[in-house]
């Protein structure tokens, strides 16, 4: 089976054929850096993650662009609460966000560009625009002519007549129609801005992104990814200013994950119900955040409760404890491979395709999830053996990588053995094997607060996280 997308575009799902054999072109929205990112901007975060992820596994080189809109309404207003400027607000929640990718075992981006790097390209485009006739200046503001764009509409399958009749009375005079969009916004009086053909001033929103992905990945991208509140306006408007210029599609395939409810009420500021990353980082693992998010196909709402996140973490536990199990075991293991191993490997092999045939029916994650508790099944049927071969962990231990190479659900090495926690174990042998209870009940109470459970087990004793 082929790899196959759902595009927002035909609302089908699609065989994915790449521009370029062995490469993907692929652009996700980025944040508005005026404060801190919330669970629903980590979903697209972490999902095009390991979209990105699952492509590198199956042997494409993957350019990955993610934008930081780093000048807008937004970082003006934060810079003057703040009493500072909108590049010091912007370099404030860059670096938070980087913490936050980092903090949920997020690869970086291929390239983070930001606006105020590009206002030469985003400047060129936008005359480009009023040279064809697609955009007009008034009162120094200039305005995309949606007018000119017959295919306005056709991402969120919306026409210029039902647009209209959604515009509210009292439509900026400075525009042509009320479906036309800002490009150019002129300075008002102490805004950060710069010169242009049409005076002072800023990029509007929209454009930001056709010239950055357009200077970085060409007239027309493989993927194209956001929210689905993108749809409209904002891919909307990508479009009709990438294809008025390079009369090609702007992206080949269209992909928009749903959206995040908060205790099964939609997150929205008029609620007050929204959490942080940087919040949920101090009381729930990356683990367990990344498990959440995958556990639900991208294209459905998703719902964060406390009861959500329990079973996140149980599931998380489980598969935790299975590859700690074999680390462990790998430890007494005969190196002779035993008689299973064969029909092990096979077993193995069967799961993986298993997993790759749901991840290539449009990401399914969660079907996904399903075959790596298949491989967690399979592991502890295997530890029930007295004895274990080297040959036969070692397969297993491979393909739990191989899936969290894609899932990158767990930090094979910070969840497993840590030199320090079995220093501890071991002094704590010593001492009840000389007798001091004492400095071996001190030794465990010291494991317990760092969330180590001990365990004694027919192979001797071995330590898992809480």
């Amino acid at each position: 089976m082929s790899l196959r997308i759902y595009n927002t575009l035909s609302r089908e799902k699609e065989d994915f054929t790449p521009l370029e054999p062995g490469k993907v072109k692929m652009y996700v929205c980025g944040p508005t850096v005026y404060d801190y990112i919330h669970i629903g901007n980590a979903r697209p975060a972490i999902f095009f993650d390991v979209v990105r992820r699952y492509l590198e596994s199956i042997g494409y080189e993957v350019t990955y662009v993610v934008n930081f809109t780093d000048v807008d309404d937004k970082l003006i207003r934060k810079a003057e609460q703040l009493g500072t400027t909108v590049p010091e607000v912007a370099e404030r929640f860059i670096k938070a966000f980087k913490e936050n990718i980092e903090g949920l075992r997020i690869n970086k981006a291929s390239l983070n560009p930001r606006v105020t790097d590009h206002i030469e390209e985003i400047i060129a485009f936008i005359a480009e625009l009023v040279d064809r006739g697609h955009a007009y200046e008034s009162g120094g503001d200039v305005y995309y002519r949606t007018s000119t764009f017959a295919d306005y509409g056709k991402l969120s399958h919306q026409n210029l007549e039902e647009l209209q009749l959604g515009i509210r009375i009292g439509v900026d005079e400075r525009k042509e129609s009320g479906q036309d969009f800002v490009l150019w916004k002129a300075a008002k009086p102490g805004e950060i801005k710069w010169d242009s053909p049409w005076g002072a001033g800023r990029p509007g929103w929209h454009i930001e992104c056709s010239a950055m992905a357009r200077k970085y990945l060409g007239d027309t991208l493989d993927i194209h990814g956001g929210g689905h509140d993108l749809q409209f306006p904002h891919h909307e408007c990508e479009i009709a200013q990438s294809e008025a210029v390079t009369g090609k599609p702007l992206a080949n395939y269209w992909m928009h994950n749903g959206f995040i409810n908060i205790n099964n009420e939609k997150m929205s500021k008029s609620l007050s119900n929204g959490i942080t990353v940087q919040e949920i980082l101090t009381r729930i693992k990356p683990a367990v955040i990344r498990y959440f998010m995958l556990s639900a196909h991208y294209r459905s709402p998703l719902n964060f409760s406390d009861e959500t996140i329990a079973q996140a973490e149980n599931s998380v536990e489980r598969i935790v404890n299975s590859v700690t199990n074999l680390k462990h075991r790998l430890s007494v293991a005969v190196s002779e491979a035993d008689e299973s191993v064969p029909a092990l490997e096979a077993r193995i092999g069967e799961i993986k395709a298993q997993f790759n045939a749901k991840m290539d029916d449009d990401f399914n994650t969660p079907d996904g999830i399903t075959a790596l508790f298949d491989l967690v099944s399979e592991a502890n049927l295997y530890l029930q053996r007295p004895v274990v071969s080297e040959a036969a962990i070692n397969l297993l231990l491979e393909a739990f990588e191989a899936f969290n190479r894609v899932l990158g659900l767990l930090d094979i090495e910070e969840e497993l053995l840590d030199a320090d926690i079995d220093a501890l174990i071991v002094a704590r042998t010593e001492a009840r094997t000389n007798k001091d209870w004492k400095r071996a009940d001190e030794i465990r109470d010291q494991l317990s607060a760092l969330g180590i459970v001990i365990e004694d087990t027919p192979q001797g004793i071995r330590w898992r996280r809480k």
